[in-house]
Parts: structure tokens; sequence; C-alpha cells
């Protein structure tokens, strides 16, 4: 069964709130970027793989964009 895309979209939203306090932008770029590719590895593959791969990568891409924006 599909959640829905509002119960999706709340979840990012306020992980995203709960992540702000982080102490620099890759901090935060890991957990927003791990959150969004769980989201669309799920939508995108489906099931538990399609979600951990995509988290997985998502921290990784979030990661080194928080890191180029801290150099900035």
């Amino acid at each position: 069964m599909k959640k829905p895309l509002t119960s999706v979209a709340f979840a990012l939203v306020a992980t995203t709130a709960l992540l702000s306090g982080c102490a620099n932008n890759q901090q935060l770029g890991t957990g927003v970027g791990a959150v969004a590719g769980g989201v669309v590895g799920d939508a995108v593959i489906g099931g538990t793989l399609g979600t951990l791969g995509g988290a997985a990568a998502g921290a990784v891409i979030g990661n080194q964009i928080g890191k180029n924006q801290d150099k900035k």
C-alpha cells in the first residue's frame, strides 16, 4: 500500500525543520539529502532496497553540496 503524498511531504518538512539546528550546511545537506533520496528511491524503485539505496545516494549528494556551500 502506497503512503499518501501528503504524509511523505509532511515527513520531509518535519525532518528539515528538525535538522535546521545543525552546525553547518554539510550536516544539513546530508540529512535533507537522505530523507529526499529515501522518498525518491521508494517512489521510483519501491521497497526497502529502493528506500535505503535512495537514502544513501541522497546523503552522499547532499553532503557534497553542503560541503561546497560551507566553502563559500
